[in-house]
């Protein structure tokens, strides 16, 4: 009977010794269960980010990875195994680390720009919608490699700390991201390309320091805006420098004469930065919305916050009062002598005149009222684009307050990105381009659809 007691553990060790290394009860050494690794979406109709994946900290393998995550070897180093998976694995780790699914908020950008000084998209718009597509993935791809220790912890799923994508390879992308984002820039001229550089440095600094500080929220805004203002410098005619929009509308007399002489100091061709300055309220507009969606995001990853996303709500709402205010045109603004404008009527330009008030009653940060009569097909355009941003972006910034778990508090991040698309939309709208409005609209089935494989956050 000894001899037998003394067999059963002889024969549990040999048992032992034959499983696979660093597989033992299922986890491997540092990392969580191979089963959260994959990268699935969460939420009804897929338009949630996925939470957090659950799991101790890991303990000096940060690239192992689970069965779930391709075919690297469980002992490689962060890195060494990057892009031994098959291409469709190696082209989803990509996608996930560019966050694909949010590219499709970028292009409003450069429209919504190109609307609010009364052009038609064109050759400049289109390059400076590929310059700021180029800015963005450059952006996405500098800030996980600037997270990657921190990611290690919070988040191992994502492509650099699980070791599908090296962080030497997410660094060199971004770096080529942002030389094709400037040289884009530069083909539409050089007032776009100064104002493309100024962009792309708000970028670095923000994913290599100020995301830590205070200051994060407010680069991150002036990104945004920086973007949009991209796209009405590219899409302002240079042909005649000294003049605004065109039919000799834009700002004031005054304040022409002093934008010029300010100007002129830093491009030569000042004409192209003035006529872009009515683009200036809407960029404010989507500058501050950014403000809020990147507030949230601070907490995402621990969530915990009650106060920020009822703060980021409550701007949410005045940001939609402002993009309705401003009630009807006044018939005292009308002038006989004025050349009609694009979106307006005589005597107003889109932003400019109205901007600095002759005869406008309730007049808002965008400058101007509605256009029209209560049934005026522009006017409902407007309010429906409007509430479609509301409607985007309130509930789950709602549901992070009820509770601020980080999924939820994700969620909010995602709802806050979608936003921006209607957000665009009608601020395109707004400034007389309804085509342009419903083009951009258009993006939302495909950011929703992509949303479901690939996470925004």
């Amino acid at each position: 009977m000894r001899r037998r007691g003394r067999a059963v553990p002889a024969a549990l060790v040999a048992a032992l010794s034959l499983l696979p290394a660093g597989r033992r009860n299922g986890f491997a050494h540092g990392g969580p269960p191979a089963a959260v690794t994959e990268d699935r979406l969460s939420g009804a109709g897929g338009t949630a980010p996925a939470p957090d994946r659950p799991g101790p900290r890991p303990t000096g393998r940060t690239g192992e990875r689970g069965a779930g995550t391709g075919g690297s070897r469980p002992h490689e180093a962060p890195g060494r195994g990057a892009g031994r998976g098959t291409p469709r694995e190696r082209l989803r780790a990509w996608a996930e680390l560019l966050r694909v699914s949010a590219l499709f908020s970028v292009p409003g950008d450069a429209l919504a720009g190109a609307a609010a000084v009364g052009r038609r998209p064109g050759r400049g718009t289109a390059l400076a919608i590929g310059a700021s597509l180029c800015l963005y993935e450059a952006g996405m791809a500098l800030n996980d490699w600037a997270d990657r220790d921190e990611d290690a912890i919070d988040r191992p799923h994502r492509p650099i700390p699980s070791g599908r994508i090296s962080p030497a390879a997410a660094l060199g992308a971004a770096g080529v991201l942002t030389a094709a984002g400037l040289a884009l820039a530069a083909r539409a001229g050089r007032p776009a390309l100064t104002v493309a550089t100024g962009l792309a440095a708000t970028v670095w600094a923000y994913d290599l320091h100020l995301k830590h500080t205070k200051a994060g929220p407010a680069a991150m805004a002036a990104a945004r805006s920086l973007d949009l203002l991209l796209g009405a410098t590219a899409t302002a005619d240079v042909a005649v420098p000294g003049t605004g929009a065109p039919g000799g509308g834009g700002l004031s007399d005054n304040v022409a004469g002093v934008t010029a002489a300010a100007t002129a100091a830093m491009v030569p061709t000042p004409g192209t930065l003035k006529a872009s300055l009515p683009a200036l309220p809407a960029a404010l507009v989507l500058g501050a919305h950014t403000y809020g969606v990147t507030a949230v995001s601070r907490h995402e990853a621990q969530g915990g916050s009650t106060g920020v996303p009822l703060a980021v709500l409550a701007t949410t709402t005045a940001l939609a009062a402002a993009v309705l205010g401003g009630g009807e045109r006044s018939s005292r603004a009308t002038d006989r002598n004025a050349v009609p404008q694009p979106g307006g009527t005589p005597g107003q330009d889109l932003f400019g005149q109205d901007l600095f008030g002759r005869g406008i009653r309730g007049r808002g940060i965008l400058g101007r009222g509605l256009p029209g009569r209560a049934t005026d097909p522009l006017r409902l355009l407007v309010i429906g684009l409007t509430g479609a941003y509301l409607r985007t972006a309130g509930p789950p910034l709602l549901h992070a307050a009820l509770n601020p778990s980080p999924p939820l508090t994700q969620r909010a991040v995602g709802g806050g990105i979608r936003a921006m698309i209607p957000l665009q939309a009608a601020l395109a709208a707004r400034a007389g381009s309804p085509v342009t409005g419903l083009a951009v609209m258009g993006l939302v089935p495909l950011a929703r659809s992509l949303a479901r494989k690939v996470s925004l956050t």
